[in-house]
Order: C-alpha cells, then structure tokens, then sequence
C-alpha cells in the first residue's frame, strides 16, 4: 500500500491580487452597507450594494440581510426571487439562481471543492446552476457543481450532489428521487421529463 502524505505547505491561492483586494473591500462594507439594513424596507438598497460589487440580479429579487456571499460578482439571481435568512452563497464558483425561485433559510450553496487526488489539494471551481420556479428547503446542501432543473424541490436538510431534474422532488442525504412536482399553471400541469429524475453532474477527477 501506497501512503502520500497531503504537502499542503506547496498549496497555493488560485485568485488573483484583484480578487483579493475585492473581497476585502466586500467584507469591510458587507458590514458597514449590507448587513444592518435588515429590514424589508431596504430590500432595494441591499440589491443595489450587490448590484455595486458585481452582482447581476433582475427584478423584484428580496436578499435577507443575513445572507452570506462569498463573492458579489460572481452571483446572478433572476426576477422575483427569494434568498432567504442565514442563506451562506459560498461562490468561489459562479452560482447562477433563476427567476421565481426561492432558497430557504440556512441553505448553503457551494460552487467549488478539491482535488484530494493531488498532494498540494488543489481547489476546483465548480459552478451551480438552479433554475426557475425551484424551492430549495431550510437547511440544504448543494454541493459543487450541481444543476438543478426548473421546477424542482429539494427537501428541508437535503444533501445535493448530483443533478436534480425537473419538476421532481428530492430528500435525504445523499439527496434522492421521491416523486414529481404535480405543479398546475393556470390550472394546467406544468411539463415535466420522463427521464431519470437525478443525474450526476460531470465531474473531474479527484473532485
């Protein structure tokens, strides 16, 4: 048997002097211009600072002010969606919410891991990807990489590592199919696949 020992003394950052100098300006004024505006009243100044840091949000979008993100410029929420209290957007990759999606208090969004096959631990970005009319429920995880598809429903404390299709309900850790979204639009069922209703995400190796 092989043993390696991890030699994380040759590890180095993967982002830039830019990046860097951003996120320490975003965390002095997360504090300062984000987070004691709690009130719903300053809904539109929140999306304003994120919108100053980068982040591109369309219409009518609520961020809780106790919502942690990691990097402003590198989140993209659409019309009338909702990122609830105590929500933790690690995105060291993209994450990229759709419109009328909500995403429940506590949930955490992690778009990047490691390569734990290489000695220095290599970070890995891995973008997420959530589509519209998706209710993610309190306490999930979503892990790097992830897509989950228009209609979808992630259960309360749901670990995600793979791809949830859409119109479908998932639970559990790991997360699995329970059954399809019997979701009506105007009184009309909204389209779902007959495909697998969970599918893995591509991913690289040691990731």
């Amino acid at each position: 048997m092989i043993h390696n020992n991890i030699e994380l003394s040759q590890t180095s950052s993967p982002f830039s002097f830019s990046n860097k100098v951003g996120r320490v300006l975003w965390y002095f004024f997360y504090w300062i211009l984000f987070r004691p505006f709690n009130l719903k009243f300053f809904q539109g100044w929140r999306t304003l600072v994120l919108k100053i840091f980068g982040a591109t949000i369309s219409k009518d979008v609520s961020v809780y002010a106790s919502v942690k993100i990691w990097a402003p410029w590198n989140l993209k929420i659409g019309s009338y969606s909702t990122i609830g209290p105590g929500v933790d957007i690690y995105n060291q990759g993209e994450i990229v919410i759709g419109e009328h999606s909500i995403i429940s208090q506590k949930t955490y969004l992690c778009a990047s891991t490691h390569n734990y096959n290489l000695s220095h631990f290599p970070l890995i970005e891995k973008p997420i990807t959530i589509g519209d009319h998706v209710w993610i429920a309190a306490d999930a995880f979503i892990g790097p990489g992830v897509t989950i598809e228009n209609g979808a429903v992630i259960g309360a404390r749901s670990s995600v590592f793979e791809n949830v299709d859409n119109w479908s309900v998932v639970g559990g850790n790991p997360a699995k199919f329970i059954k399809k979204r019997n979701f009506k639009i105007n009184g009309h069922s909204a389209p779902s696949s007959n495909s697998l209703k969970v599918r893995k995400p591509e991913m690289e190796s040691g990731s």
